[in-house]
Parts: C-alpha cells; structure tokens; sequence
C-alpha cells in the first residue's frame, strides 16, 4: 500500500495546480494512488470550477470506494451546487446504503437532470449486502417506487438512467422478489409502448434482451 508520505507530495501539487491542465493533472496523479489519504483533497476538487478535474476527482473516489462515503456525505454543501453534484454523482457510482436517502431525494428531486439521471442509475447498483437483513426488503420497496416514479421524468435521459436502475434492481431481486420482477417487466413493457425518444426504448429492449438470455424471463409473457 502507498504510504502517506508519498501521498503529501501529490496532495501539495494538487494544492499549487496554478492552470486548468496543472489541475487536472495533478488529481490525475493523486488518483492514480488509490489512497485514503486523498479523499479531503478529492472531495474539494469537486468545488473548483474545474469539470475535467472533477470528473477524475469522482472516479478517484468512486475507486477508493466505501472509505469515501463518510467523508462525502459530511462535506456534501448544499449552498455549492456544483460540489454537491458532483459528490451525488461520486456516491451513485459507490453504491453504499449510507448514501440511499440522499440518492432517493436526488433522483426524484433534484433541479439538475444528470444529477437526477446518476442518482437513479446509482439506485440500481447498492450494495444491499451491507445493509442489516430487516432493512433490505424496506429499501428495496423505496427504490423500485422511486425508479418507477424517475421513469417517468420529463427528460429523457432521466428516464434513461431509471431503465438502467431498474434492470440493475431487476438483477438483483430477481430470485427473491417476484413481485419486484412483475412490476418492472411490466413497466418496460409499458414504456416500449409510450416512451416518445428511441434511444430510450432502445434501452429499454437491451434491458429485456440481457434480462431474457440471464433469466428466461420475457417482458411480453
């Protein structure tokens, strides 16, 4: 594992970065370490007005992983826009329970449409595992609600980001929860009906193409 020692070195080229390219690569490098250590560094980046830098920012911290939540959940600044953006999006591609409150409201809440459009993506992809076994099957119902809900969203590639949450929550209780298989074949079924936008119900097909070669399960039956 890297030692601090060698992370200050980069977390003080972070800091001095005096261009827009100096930024991006001095996170770049910072992230490359994969170190706890970098997480207060990373999370600030994402209140500069740098997109470049905070984008690598949020992979970075989407790779440190769990470590990161706390950090992101306590620092989220719901005065910065920007910043608060960019950390929904870096806990949507985590995936921990922690964040599920926050993701719920962003999904079906935020002014922003890929703010919406990464929190409903990011809802199909929790950890459920590392939640306690009587609060699973709870959350579960909330975010099938909610992506059903977010399906329906004015902007197309909210609803976009709703099928990839769905067929993601459609993965992960489809040997456990018929009535969650139901629902959501059904709305795709529906939406293949209604959805104005073809990239959309083109989505929505390779949803039920990969659901089908996975489980046997059409969304015509």
């Amino acid at each position: 594992m890297v030692i601090d020692e060698q992370v200050k070195p980069l977390i003080k080229a972070v800091d001095r970065a005096d261009s827009a390219e100096g930024l991006l690569e001095a996170v770049k490098a910072l992230v490359a370490v994969r170190h706890e250590a970098a997480i207060p560094t990373l999370i600030e980046v994402l209140g500069y007005n740098n997109p470049g830098a905070a984008v690598a920012a949020v992979d970075g911290l989407i790779d440190i992983g769990e470590a990161a939540v706390s950090y992101l959940l306590e620092k989220i600044d719901g005065y910065n826009y920007g910043a608060r953006a960019w950390a929904t999006r870096a806990l949507a591609g985590i995936g921990d329970p922690r964040a599920l409150d926050l993701l719920l409201d962003a999904a079906s809440n935020d002014f922003s449409l890929s703010v919406r459009r990464a929190a409903a993506k990011g809802l199909g992809s929790i950890r459920w595992s590392n939640l306690p076994a009587e609060e699973v099957l709870p959350a579960q119902n909330k975010v099938l609600d909610t992506l059903l809900l977010v399906s329906q969203d004015v902007e197309w590639v909210v609803r976009y980001g709703a099928v990839v949450g769905l067929q993601s929550l459609f993965n992960a209780t489809v040997k456990t929860l018929p009535d969650f298989e139901k629902r959501i074949l059904a709305r795709f079924k529906q939406m293949l009906e209604i959805e104005p936008e073809l990239v959309v119900c083109v989505r929505v097909q390779l949803a039920l193409q990969q659901i089908e070669e996975k489980t046997g399960k059409r969304g015509d039956n």
